[in-house]
């Protein structure tokens, strides 16, 4: 999955979570997931993840969406 199909399926996954509410929740749900991922690079910091560009990446592309 490229960085940016991975930033698409994050902010899509807590669209499903948020979509409860009677407003547009696509500014929340790319918050919650840029939180993720920041919880993902903390995370790797402290134990090497093979992937950490990667996941740098799909930050980038979840800002631009």
């Amino acid at each position: 999955m490229t960085p940016k199909e991975k930033a698409k399926e994050l902010i899509n996954r807590y669209l499903k979570v948020l979509a409860g509410g009677m407003y547009d929740v696509r500014g929340e749900a790319k918050k919650c997931a840029l939180i993720c991922v920041d919880k993902i690079l903390y995370g790797s910091r402290l134990f090497y993840i093979e992937d950490y560009g990667y996941w740098i990446e799909v930050k980038q592309e979840i800002e631009k969406l």
